[in-house]
């Protein structure tokens, strides 16, 4: 499988940036969740979507989680098990509805289409932090 994604993009974070934080992980095995994600979950949806995805959130220290004032305390993306992506053609509307058929037949946690103001992005979690896979899918204004 062709790797569509690079590891500091789930590192970015223009948050971190204007508030001074060093966005990294505090544990190697977050690295290896992070490859986990991609590899099992991302590059394939990527393949399959047949255009490129941008990652919006991938990993967050915990500092940066608790700046964010709609990220759950718990929040996977401190783990390196989730991702906020959108598709960089602009069809945030065509992604969504192919995501709800793509993973019909997937294991994973959660796909949250979420939505603030006028943005509009999914988020993919590939384990929660029980190690469950709940094969989720939803909507939710933050």
């Amino acid at each position: 499988m062709e790797n569509y994604f690079e590891l500091g993009e789930f590192l970015k974070s223009s948050t971190a940036v204007e508030n001074k934080i060093q966005n990294y992980p505090d544990k190697f095995i977050y690295i290896e969740h992070l490859k986990e994600l991609r590899d099992k979950i991302l590059n394939p949806l990527r393949a399959a979507w047949g255009s490129g995805l941008r990652v919006t959130s991938g990993f967050r220290c915990k500092k940066l989680n608790d700046l964010l004032p709609a990220a759950s305390k718990t929040s996977v993306h401190q783990i390196g098990y989730a991702a906020d992506i959108v598709p960089v053609n602009g069809d945030i509307n065509g992604f969504i509805n192919f995501c709800r058929e793509w993973f019909k037949d997937k294991d994973f946690d959660q796909v949250i289409i979420e939505r603030s103001g006028s943005s509009v992005w999914v988020h993919i979690g590939l384990y929660n932090n029980s190690g469950e896979q709940r094969r989720l899918l939803f909507s939710m204004a933050v």
